[in-house]
This record gives structure tokens, C-alpha cells and sequence, in this order.
């Protein structure tokens, strides 16, 4: 099926893609991803919160289908929970979106996507560059870029090391 193919959200969810697609208003969109320094930060973040989960019950996990509207399923790079679904495809705000930008992400789509995280209720979102070795928090009341230290992840008490993200 040719991406940009307008389909019905049924249609949609008994389709696999490989990789995930995201689903908006009737059109497939393809993810940018699959590039090492994608794929490094995505295993580190990943592993990190996997490494916490016993005492913490905070988990990651990458690539999951979240519903943000009846006709809209994005497909973040990091998806952080407490405890364990039992939703095959989230319907409801995680603790924590992460986007990881790919050289051929735009800043208007980048910026559509966190905009529609946080107008969802998702209180944290993370763009995570690679090439510049930065982290920008958006929250509901603005912007702040981290390229040092580390990342508290907000409702919780953990805290990631900038250097667990990027080595």
C-alpha cells in the first residue's frame, strides 16, 4: 500500500507495517528511524529505565502505538510508563514521550507531533538531537534544552545522566 493511501482506522490497526506507521485522519505516514545514533539512544534510554524498573516501576519501551484522537495513532521512539500496560495500544498519557530526530525530521512536523503529546496530556516530552547532543524538555509551559547533567524525569525520582543517553 502507497503511503499517503487514505484508509479507515480498521483498516489501520489489522495491518502490520514494518517499520510502525503512524495513522493520521486516513493517511499512513512514514517514521524517520533506523540510523546507529536512532537506534543507540533508543537501546540506551530503553535499557536505562529497564535497569530502574524493580525499584522504581517506571518502564520504557520503544515504539509503541498511542491513540491521541479517534482518527490519530503516533508512534513515539520512547514511550515511559508506570508499572505494565495491559493496552495493547495506548489510549491514555504516559509519564514520558521521546522523540529522537533523524536528519530528515522537519521542525513543523517535529513541533506538530510534541504539540499534539502535550495537548493530549502528556506532561514531558523529550527531542532528543543526536548530532548536537541535546535534550529539549517541553512541558505545557515552555521549552528548555539540556546538554549537560542530567534529566529528571518528571513524577518520579529518577534521573537520567546525559552521558547514559549520548555513550
Amino acid at each position: 500500500m502507497a503511503v499517503g493511501t487514505q484508509i479507515s482506522v480498521e483498516e489501520y490497526l489489522k495491518t502490520l507495517y514494518r517499520p510502525d506507521r503512524e495513522y493520521l485522519d486516513g493517511a499512513i505516514e512514514e517514521r524517520n528511524l533506523g540510523e546507529w545514533d536512532h537506534s543507540w539512544i533508543q537501546r540506551n534510554l530503553v535499557g536505562f529505565f529497564y535497569s530502574h524498573f524493580r525499584e522504581t516501576g517506571i518502564t520504557a519501551v520503544p515504539e509503541w502505538r498511542f491513540q491521541i484522537k479517534p482518527t490519530r495513532f503516533r508512534v513515539p521512539d520512547v514511550v515511559v510508563i508506570r508499572g505494565k500496560s495491559n493496552e495493547q495500544i495506548l489510549t491514555k498519557p504516559p509519564l514520558l514521550c521521546v522523540e529522537i530526530l533523524s536528519p530528515e525530521d522537519t521542525v513543523s512536523k517535529t513541533n506538530q507531533r510534541i504539540r499534539e503529546y502535550l495537548d493530549f496530556g502528556v506532561p514531558v516530552v523529550w527531542l532528543i538531537d543526536p548530532m548536537q547532543r541535546t535534550v529539549s524538555i517541553y512541558r505545557g509551559d515552555g521549552m528548555q534544552m539540556i546538554s549537560e547533567g542530567s534529566l529528571p524525569v518528571d513524577g518520579t525520582s529518577l534521573e537520567i545522566p546525559i552521558s547514559e543517553i549520548f555513550d
